[in-house]
């Protein structure tokens, strides 16, 4: 049995940009899904915080995307 564990690789309250980087990911052949039912003893019922959910062994690569995104978006 192949069990896969999906890690939380971004997050943020901004929709557009959550599917902009899942496009980057997919992109480069990284499997991606939001999940939006961010709840935890933390969060306020107003919380409309996604997170980019990937593959445990995808994550590196996934990290490389993101920060070249971040790193572009800061100039």
């Amino acid at each position: 049995m192949n069990v896969i564990t999906k890690v939380s690789v971004f997050e943020s309250s901004n929709q557009q940009e959550i599917q902009l980087i899942k496009s980057k990911l997919e992109a480069a052949g990284i499997e991606s899904e939001v999940d939006n039912s961010y709840l935890s003893f933390m969060s306020t019922p107003t919380a409309t915080n996604m997170m980019l959910k990937v593959d445990l062994r995808e994550e590196p690569k996934a990290f490389e995307i993101i920060d070249a995104y971040l790193q572009e978006n800061q100039k």
